[in-house]
Parts: structure tokens; sequence; C-alpha cells
């Protein structure tokens, strides 16, 4: 009988010590669902880019304003009868990558 009781504690010992450490575990799955809302975030934010561009290319498509305001942006362009102004803003926390803070920007 005694044999049998040993035999029974180390078998829901066992079963414990893979709840809580081993695959397919309580932390494992906390750890996988962070990554999942971590990854679906990320999902939302570059969604939220691709939509950004397809208005862009649809505007692109359409007329020449877009081309225009790209030109002025991108390559500096200047109409005639125009005097340029160069406007200096400090982005606190903007990275060369495109990166602010960590999150990805469109732009």
């Amino acid at each position: 009988m005694r044999i049998l009781q040993a035999l029974l504690i180390l078998i829901i010992l066992g079963l414990q010590i893979r709840l809580w450490v081993g695959p397919g575990s309580m932390a494992e799955i906390n750890r996988l669902e962070n990554a999942i809302t971590a990854q679906e975030m990320e999902n939302a934010l570059l969604e939220e880019c691709n939509q950004e561009l397809i208005i862009e290319v649809q505007a692109l498509k359409k007329g020449t304003d877009a081309v225009e305001e790209m030109a002025r942006h991108d390559l500096g362009l200047i109409g005639e009868d125009e005097t340029f102004f160069m406007i200096v803003d400090d982005a606190e926390g903007a990275q060369e990558d495109g990166r602010v803070n960590g999150i990805i920007s469109c732009e």
C-alpha cells in the first residue's frame, strides 16, 4: 500500500512539473500570448501604413498634384516666384532606420 501511495505522489508531482515547467507549460503559453499580442500590434501598424501607401499610389495615378507634392517634399522642387523657407524640426527619439521609440514609422 505504501508503494502505491508513493507511486501516485510521484505521478502527481511529475504532472505538476510538466504543467509549470515543460513544453506546453503555463509559462510557455503566457510567453506565446504576449508574443501574439505584440505581433498583432505590429500588424495593425503595418496595415495602417499599407492603407496610407495605397491612398498615395491612387493619388499618384489620378493626377499631377500628388507628383508635384512629392517632388517638392523629396527633391526640394521650388516653383517660379516662390521663396524657399526651411524649418528644422528636432524629432526626439527618431532613429535613422525609421523607428521611433521602437515603433516602425511609415515615412
